[in-house]
């Protein structure tokens, strides 16, 4: 009889033994590693797909040149357009008619500045709580195209703010009027104009054209002619440069058109001709648009040639032959995703396995899809979904797992 209770004594403790393990094994494969998961919330980053080359400019240009003796005066900035038969630049026997000139078109703008201020009808039209907004907003103008390093804005914007400054003064002040300067500036204008004398040479324009005021020595080899004979070697060779001839006063370009060329990594075939891209130089803020033009690999995709044409002009983009130039192909927004987190699964209605990653959703380990629109180094940016369009897919702040996973488990049983 003993022996019978310890036989139904010890089938019960191996039963409960039992029913302990399953219990154990059970907590174990649901909540296995779920404390040691590892998370990243997704959020949205802004990626660029871009490429840095030696870029070099080509133009169609021609050099301006004179007898070398006197003192060179120019009447047109770097960048600036000129119509046939404009004056580019003039000839003074000495610096100091140069001098003479200068100071008189800077009390010249200073004086139109003053009148301008000084308007009868500015000051009547002006109320000092809306000038000390525009004084506001201008200033913060000024700040913002400062840190741009947009120069001429700079000068337009510190024009203005000066300009409402005074309209201030003299609203507020009675005691404040401009008309002595004014009086002085003219008197000292008119004096100047008595030591003033003739150029002795005069050089115009022979076309409608934009004038640069130096050269380089690649006017005649880098032209629109010549860009199909465009290899990488001869691109490695052109310098950054300025020559020093005395008889050089700039050159003309003929077109608002220009080109770039530079030597990229091409095996994936990545650019190709009426490729639109952006270009950004090293000495400027600014992107402009372009449009690949034509891709010569020379027999190594390696090291292939693009060319990209633009049609947006200015200062800075004729102040260097070559340098140091960003071809920005495209901008990406998305939902940021580590590389190291993908995994497959398959897809429900099909055989194929849809790529996407594993969510802590609550104490729930949940899969959802990604759809891939730009790919880094160690991570990817998935397309952002609205709600009506799937809520299958990542969404913004999910917890993605990136590290605690058990392989080959499914979490989603």
């Amino acid at each position: 009889m003993k022996s019978k209770k310890a036989t139904i004594q010890t089938i019960l403790h191996i039963i409960v033994l039992i029913m302990f393990l399953a219990v154990f094994v059970s907590i174990f494969y649901n909540n296995n590693g779920r404390d040691d998961y590892v998370t990243e919330s997704a959020l949205m980053l802004k990626s660029t797909d871009s490429a840095v080359i030696n870029g070099v400019f080509i133009r169609d240009e021609n050099v301006i040149k004179y007898n070398g003796e006197g003192s060179v005066s120019y009447s047109v900035s770097d960048g600036g357009k000129v119509g046939k038969g404009s004056v580019i630049a003039e000839i003074y026997p000495s610096s100091e008619q140069i001098q003479i000139n200068q100071q008189i078109s800077s009390l010249e703008d200073e004086l139109a500045l003053l009148k301008k201020i000084q308007n009868p009808g500015t000051i009547e039209s002006a109320q000092p709580s809306s000038l000390s907004v525009l004084i506001q907003e201008q200033y913060r103008n000024l700040i913002y195209y400062r840190d741009l390093k947009n120069y001429s804005k700079i000068s337009e914007k510190e024009e203005n703010l000066l300009v409402y400054l005074s309209t201030y003064q003299l609203l507020t002040n009675s005691d404040v009027s401009f008309t002595d300067r004014i009086s002085e500036i003219t008197a000292e204008i008119n004096n100047l104009k008595l030591e003033m004398s003739q150029p002795v040479d005069v050089k115009t324009s022979d076309r409608s054209a934009y004038f640069v005021s130096y050269c380089d020595g690649y006017e005649d080899e880098l032209k629109k002619s010549n860009i199909e004979n465009l290899t990488a070697d001869y691109l490695k060779t052109v310098e950054d440069k300025k020559l020093t001839d005395e008889n050089i006063i700039g050159k003309t370009i003929d077109s608002y058109e220009w080109y770039i060329a530079g030597i990229v990594d091409n095996t994936n075939k990545s650019y190709e001709a009426g490729q639109r891209i952006k270009i950004k130089t090293e000495s400027s803020p600014e992107e402009h648009d372009a449009e690949i033009i034509d891709v010569i690999d020379n027999g190594n995709p390696a090291e292939s040639v693009i060319v990209a044409s633009s049609d947006e002009f200015g200062y800075s983009l004729v102040q260097h032959r070559c340098e140091r130039t960003e071809i920005i192909k495209g901008v990406y927004n998305g939902l940021k995703v580590p590389r190291k987190a993908i995994r497959f699964q398959k897809n429900s209605d099909s055989d194929e396995k849809c790529k996407g990653v594993y969510i802590l959703q609550g104490e729930q380990v949940v899969f959802r899809k990604i759809d891939v629109i730009y790919e880094g180094n160690d991570y990817v940016l998935s397309k952002v979904f609205s709600k009506d369009e799937g809520t299958d897919y990542l969404a913004l702040y999910d917890d993605i797992i990136v590290e605690g996973l058990v392989e080959d488990y499914d979490y989603e049983q």
